[in-house]
């Protein structure tokens, strides 16, 4: 699928309707969505289809040759995807934080270089600069520096055509973002990962052994040292934090509206051997009822808290080099709010909305655990236990959140 004319929105010439697009590649995505996620393939055919789509390219501003959409658009969209299909949606969210990063961490001119290579190239972005060990190792030589180690968890690894990573200089120890091009002699995928969910995000290990790494590419320091990232290059953390929310948030709607279809179905007069939503119950149990209820408040909640969020990092990624720490740390405890909030209701629903169904959501032909198994892996990778400590502290003391990336 290609951008075409009928993209195009009544807003003005040049204006792609984007959430329409995200619709599209969602519903192809869902057609076979469980036996996609059973087959447990690398996402090949599912990053061609985000790349044909321009999805790839939205955050990259129009002028360099992408979409020149903002992040209020990048995240509705991730929410669309995720909640067709929780991995892909991961998938395009993390490649979205992360084709993003040069413009916090990279000078100007390099970060828009890189934004139009990019652009030309339909890359899709993967690695990760949140994990702390084991430490990848940079080091200084007399044309660049070489990269050495091996990162337990990198997305999209074995697909991505660029890397960001997070790796320390020889001899000082100082964090960098680093940028590099897995098609380089001494990058060796591991493979995906043993896990239970999230099995088409593409997810593995990466070696790298000796790989060389040139000086442009080498974006910025990620100390969190006090006075070493500006407040804009601070907005990568609540950033990351609300990619992050925006696939819980997906993964809960998708399985709500899934269930939903399914419980119609079960009282559908056409279907009269149908299992009931609840055992034994009728359709109108208020058991039932009161489940949905309780879980479309929360699934309402946290999405009020994630526009709240998302509005706060717009208004800081708009001040720019005006932004301020205290501004920083205001935008950065909201997002880390709207994370927990979506966090614990993917969690809750994934497991609740499953009650309603019965026995029958074991069934494999629904895939029904799909959704809980994609949320348990992420939220178990993604522990909000931090961050709950961060408003806290924030909230009684003032104190400023500490300059923290996810895994």
């Amino acid at each position: 699928m290609t951008v075409t004319a009928d993209e195009v929105t009544d807003a003005g010439a040049g204006q792609v309707d984007w959430l329409h697009i995200a619709r599209e590649v969602a519903d192809d995505l869902a057609t076979d969505a469980v036996e996609r996620e059973q087959a447990g393939k690398a996402p090949l055919d599912e990053v061609a289809q985000l790349r044909e789509s321009g999805l790839l390219t939205l955050l990259v501003p129009a002028e360099h040759g992408g979409g020149g959409a903002d992040w209020r658009t990048a995240c509705a969209v991730v929410r669309t995807v995720a909640a067709a299909d929780g991995a892909v949606g991961q998938l395009l969210g993390n490649h979205y934080f992360l084709s993003f990063s040069p413009r916090f961490f990279a000078d100007p001119a390099r970060a828009v270089g890189v934004e139009r290579d990019s652009a030309a190239g339909q890359w899709c972005w993967g690695g990760g600069i949140g994990s702390h060990e084991p430490p990848l190792i940079l080091t200084p030589t007399s044309g660049g520096y070489l990269l050495n180690g091996y990162q337990r968890y990198a997305t999209g690894a074995g697909i991505a055509d660029r890397l960001v990573v997070r790796a320390a200089e020889y001899g000082t120890g100082e964090p960098l973002a680093v940028l590099v091009d897995p098609a380089r002699p001494g990058v060796v995928s591991g493979g995906g990962r043993d896990t239970f969910g999230q099995r088409l995000a593409a997810g593995g290990g990466v070696e790298f052994d000796s790989v060389p790494v040139g000086t442009g590419d080498v974006l910025s320091s990620l100390s969190p040292d006090e006075g070493v990232l500006s407040p804009f290059a601070s907005l990568a953390a609540p950033t990351a934090r609300l990619v992050s929310v925006q696939f819980c948030l997906g993964v809960a709607e998708g399985l709500l509206a899934e269930v939903r279809e399914y419980a119609r179905v079960a009282k559908s007069p056409w279907q009269p051997f149908s299992p009931q939503p609840w055992p034994g119950s009728p359709p109108q149990d208020p058991y039932v009822l009161t489940v949905y209820g309780e879980l479309a408040v929360v699934a309402r909640a946290a999405s009020a808290l994630a526009d709240q969020a998302v509005d706060a990092l717009l208004h800081g990624l708009v001040q720019g080099k005006d932004l301020d720490d205290e501004e920083c740390a205001e935008i950065t405890v909201v997002a880390s709010v709207a994370e927990s909030a979506a966090s614990r209701a993917v969690q809750e629903i994934t497991t609740r909305a499953l009650d309603v169904i019965g026995a029958d959501a074991a069934s494999a032909r629904h895939g029904f655990d799909r959704f809980w198994r994609n949320a348990r892996t992420h939220t178990l990778r993604e522990p909000v236990a931090h961050r709950l400590r961060e408003v806290g502290d924030y909230f009684l003391n003032g104190a400023h959140p500490p300059f923290t990336l996810p895994a």
